[in-house]
C-alpha cells in the first residue's frame, strides 16, 4: 500500500510526539509507531527533567550546560550542550501550557529537586534543577504530547513496525513499515522522515529497556551506510532492582536516598566525597561494582542496598508512588522500613545516529547533511551526552531537539518538492521478511538473543578489556552466522510476533556489533566505557568522536572532532 505525507516521523516517543506537534496543523504529517504511542519508552521515564528554572535555588543555564560538558566526560559538542541548557527553559515552560502536570511548589511554581551530576556554580555542591511529576514524569511527557498531537489532529499509524529507510540518489524519500495486524507492507513517500525510534538496550541481558527497545531506527539507518556515533558509550543506571534490571529512579537519592555495602557502609563516600550518592552514573555504577569486588557485597552477591528507611514514609509515598509499588510488587518488600537490592542496569545510549543541531541526520566527519532525514532522541548522537549522560538530560534532550527537528523539518517541507521514489522501494523489506517466513534452519530466535545478551552484558558491560571484546566479536560472528539459520514455526502475516521478534534479532545484531568494535577501538577510559587495561582518559590521542560504518569490505572506523567552546577539558573529580 502506498501513502504520500510530507513528513514522516517514525517513533511516538517523547521526541516523535514533540516535533509531530511542531509540524501539524501546517504541513502533513504522519507518525508511524511499532508500538500503541503511549506504550512507547518515554513512558519509563521516572526522576524528573532538568531546566535551570531557578524556581527553588538560584541555577543558571550556563551551570547546566557546564555539568552537562563535565558530566559527559568533556566528549559533549559543547554548541549543542549550549542550546540543550539554553532552551530546556523554554520547552518546559510549553509543556507547562500544554497542561503538563507538574509538581508544584508551596506559591505555585514548577518544584524541582536534585539530580547526578547536576551542580550550582560550576560544581560547588549539588543544586535543585529537576522538575518532575512524582516519580512517573517520562508517562506524564507521553500523556501530554500524545493528547496534544491528538487535539492537532496528526495521523497516526499504530503497530506498523519499520522495516527500511528509502534512499534515492542521497536523498532521503520515504519509509516502508509492515502493519504487525495484518503482515502488508506499506511504503510511505515523504519530503523529510524523523527517526525517533529509541534505543537498543535489549542487546543486553540485564536491562530496564522495554521489550520493544532493539534499535530499528539505528541498525536501519546502518545497514543504508550511515555511520553511526560513539555506539562504544552506553551507560549503565546504578540503581536497578536485582536480577530484574526494573529502573528505580535516581529521585530516590535525589529525595536523600542512600547507597549502602554489605557492611552497611555509605560507600559513596569513597568514591565522590562532595556529590557522594548523586556523582554521575558512570561513576555510581562502577563504584558499585568495585565493591562487590572487594568483597563489600551483600552477603557475598553482586548487589548492594538502596536505602530510603531514613526518609519520612510521607515522601516514599507520595513522591516516590511508583518506585514504592515496584518494590513492593517485585520484591515482595516495603521501603519505608526494608532495604532494596540494586544492581546497574542497562539503560541508555550515548550513542547512536550522527546529527547536527537541528536534527538532520550527517554522513560524514565533515558533518555533510543527508537532505530530508532527521533524527532525534535516543536513537540519534547529537552528542549533547557525551560520553555518559547526566539524569533528567535524556527528557530534555526528547524535547529540545525533537522541538528543533520538528521545526526545521517544517521549513523543509515548505521548500522542497517531493523526491521521486526509486523502482520497486519495497524491495528489500519484502525480500527480509519471505526469507524469515521461509527459512527452514535450526537456531531458535530465543536463544541467539540469549546468547547475544549474555554476551554483551559479561564483555561490553561497565568494565571491559581487549581480550573480553575480541571474544565478545568471535561470538558476535558466530552468531551472525547462526541468524542466518533460524526458523520460526508462525509462518502466517496476521499478528506474527515471532516473524517481529526474528526482525528485532538482526538490528540488535547490527548494534552489537558497533558496540563491540568501537569500543575495542578505543584504547581509553572515558565516561561509560572504562577499559580496564587502559584505565585512564586520554585527551591527547581519544578526545574524538568515533564513526563506525558499514561497508562492502567490513566495519570501518573513522573520527571526527569534538566541539568545544567554553570549556577546556579538565579531570572529572565529584
Amino acid at each position: 500500500m502506498y501513502h504520500r505525507f510530507d513528513a514522516v516521523i517514525v517513533g511516538a516517543g517523547g521526541a516523535g510526539l514533540m516535533a509531530a506537534a511542531q509540524l501539524a496543523g501546517q504541513c502533513n504529517v504522519a507518525v508511524i509507531s511499532k508500538l500503541y504511542p503511549v506504550r512507547s519508552h518515554t513512558g519509563a521515564a521516572q526522576g524528573g527533567i532538568a531546566a535551570a528554572l531557578g524556581n527553588v535555588e538560584e541555577d543558571h543555564w550556563i551551570w547546566h550546560m557546564f555539568d552537562t560538558v563535565k558530566g559527559g566526560d568533556y566528549l559533549v559538542d559543547q554548541d549543542a550542550a549550549e542550546v540543550l541548557a539554553r532552551e530546556a527553559i523554554d520547552a518546559i515552560i510549553e509543556l507547562e501550557h500544554w497542561g503538563f502536570p507538574f509538581n508544584r511548589t508551596p506559591d505555585g511554581r514548577i518544584d524541582q529537586r536534585r539530580f547526578g551530576g547536576h551542580t550550582r556554580n560550576f560544581g560547588e555542591g549539588p543544586v535543585r534543577r529537576a522538575c518532575y511529576a512524582a516519580d512517573r514524569t517520562g508517562h506524564m511527557i507521553l500523556q501530554t504530547l500524545y493528547q496534544t498531537a491528538l487535539k492537532k489532529q496528526v495521523t497516526f499509524f499504530d503497530e506498523f513496525m519499520m522495516l527500511d529507510l528509502l534512499l534515492t540518489d542521497g536523498v532521503c524519500t520515504g519509509v516502508v513499515a509492515m502493519d504487525i495486524e495484518t503482515g502488508e507492507l506499506h511504503i510511505f513517500h515523504a519530503k523529510a522522515v524523523l527517526l525517533a525510534t529509541g534505543g537498543f538496550g535489549r542487546v543486553y541481558k540485564v536491562t530496564s529497556n522495554a521489550l520493544a527497545a532493539t534499535g530499528d531506527g539505528v541498525a536501519i539507518a546502518f545497514r543504508r551506510g550511515i555511520p553511526l556515533e560513539d555506539m562504544e558509550f552506553y551507560q549503565f543506571h546504578p540503581t536497578g532492582i536485582y536480577k530484574m534490571g526494573i529502573l528505580l529512579s535516581e529521585a530516590c537519592r535525589g529525595e536523600g536516598g542512600i547507597l549502602r555495602n554489605g557492611l552497611g557502609e555509605r560507600f559513596m563516600e569513597r568514591y565522590a566525597p562532595t556529590l557522594l550518592d548523586l556523582a554521575p552514573r558512570d561513576m555510581v555504577s562502577r563504584a558499585i561494582y568495585q565493591e562487590i569486588r572487594a568483597g563489600r557485597g551483600v552477603d557475598g552477591k553482586d548487589y548492594v542496598w538502596l536505602d530510603l528507611t531514613h526518609l519520612p514514609p510521607e515522601v516514599i509515598e507520595t513522591k516516590l508512588p511508583d518506585i514504592t509499588d515496584f518494590v513492593r510488587t517485585y520484591l515482595g518488600l516495603d521501603p519505608v522500613k526494608d532495604l532494596i537490592p540494586i544492581q546497574p542496569t542497562a539503560h541508555y545510549a550515548m550513542g547512536g545516529i550522527p546529527t547536527d543541531v537541528d536534527g538532520r541526520v550527517t554522513i560524514d566527519e565533515q558533518n555533510t547533511p543527508i537532505p530530508g532525514l532527521y533524527a532525534a532522541g535516543e536513537c540519534a548522537c547529537v552528542s549533547v551526552h557525551g560520553a555518559n549522560r547526566l539524569g533528567t538530560n535524556s527528557l530534555v534532550d526528547l524535547v529540545v531537539f525533537g522541538r528543533r527537528a520538528g521545526r526545521h523539518m517544517l521549513t523543509f517541507v515548505q521548500e522542497n518538492d517531493f523526491h521521486p521514489l526509486s523502482k520497486e522501494p519495497d524491495y528489500r523489506a519484502r525480500a527480509e521478511v519471505e526469507w524469515i517466513l521461509e527459512n527452514e534452519g535450526t537456531e531458535r530466535v530465543a536463544t541467539l538473543r540469549a546468547e547475544l545478551q549474555e554476551a554483551m552484558m559479561t564483555d561490553a558491560g561497565v568494565f571491559r578489556t581487549g581480550d573480553g571484546l575480541k571474544r565478545l566479536q568471535q561470538k558476535l560472528g558466530e552468531l551472525r552466522t547462526r541468524y542466518s539459520q533460524i526458523r520460526i514455526d508462525d509462518k502466517c502475516r496476521t499478528f506474527n510476533m515471532e516473524l517481529v521478534e526474528a526482525i528485532e534479532l538482526g538490528f540488535l545484531l547490527d548494534c552489537a556489533e558497533a558496540i563491540a568494535a568501537s569500543a575495542l577501538a578505543r584504547e581509553e577510559s572515558r565516561g561509560a566505557h572504562y577499559r580496564e587495561d587502559f584505565p585512564a582518559r586520554d585527551d591527547a590521542n581519544w578526545l574524538k568522536h568515533t564513526l563506525i560504518a558499514r561497508t562492502s569490505g567490513g566495519l570501518q572506523l573513522s573520527y571526527k572532532p569534538v566541539v568545544i567552546t567554553r570549556f577546556e577539558p579538565k579531570e572529572r573529580v565529584y
